[in-house]
């Protein structure tokens, strides 16, 4: 099984959209995928209610504040999104069954101000120090031509964390998850530019893999 943590302390940085697209992505590849949601506001959940049934199937699973994030038996791929906020225990939780951590950031100071006492605290983890656990940053709302895009490039160089990729704002993102869809389930000649910024992440994904450290 493989499990990826969508997490950044901050409110709206583009958690759900990862772990909705991410879960999509996967179930179009015939895994099968759990979408977890340890984050008060459920909006992953809620965007899981509204999936089209001929849409490829997405499991989610229930998650108390006390529990480990660890999916069902049977699970090939589980996305966990997570609250804003998340450190200490939660998050020390959440990392006991992940293999990934994708960290979405925008390019803005505040964001960047925000990420960077996170970065401090995955970096004490000792799992993610014998790199067992993968940590990565997608920047979200980016345009890569703009100063404040180079401003994120240069803020994550000290520490040490790759920029996978950088996703752009349009209204496809709005208009696909307000149905229960994402950009994947779209035809592919309409989301040809945007696949194309998320394939760098996808392929990190697929081709990072870690030693299995959680059995189920």
């Amino acid at each position: 099984m493989r499990s990826i943590l969508i997490a950044n302390p901050k409110g709206g940085s583009g958690k759900s959209t990862l772990s909705t697209h991410l879960a999509a992505w996967f179930a179009w590849q015939e895994e099968t995928v759990m979408l977890g949601d340890i984050d008060s506001q459920q909006s992953s959940r809620h965007w899981l209610s509204l999936r089209p049934l001929e849409s490829p199937q997405i499991l989610g699973w229930d998650l108390d504040e006390d529990q480990k994030a660890r999916p069902p038996k049977g699970t090939g791929i589980a996305v966990l999104d997570s609250p804003a906020g998340l450190h200490g225990k939660r998050l020390k939780q959440a990392l006991m069954r992940v293999d990934h951590v994708v960290i979405p950031v925008l390019p803005s100071a505040f964001d960047m101000w925000a990420s960077a006492a996170f970065f401090e605290e995955l970096a004490e983890v000792k799992a993610i120090r014998r790199e067992e656990i993968s940590v990565a940053v997608v920047g979200m709302r980016v345009n890569p031509r703009t100063q404040s895009a180079q401003q994120l490039t240069d803020f994550l160089k000290q520490y040490d964390l790759p920029l996978l990729t950088c996703i752009r704002e349009t209204q496809l993102y709005v208009q696909s998850i307000q149905r229960g869809l994402t950009l994947f389930d779209l035809p592919a000649s309409r989301t040809k530019q945007d696949r194309i910024q998320w394939q760098p992440l996808l392929d990190w994904l697929v081709s990072n893999k870690r030693q299995q450290r959680h059995a189920i």
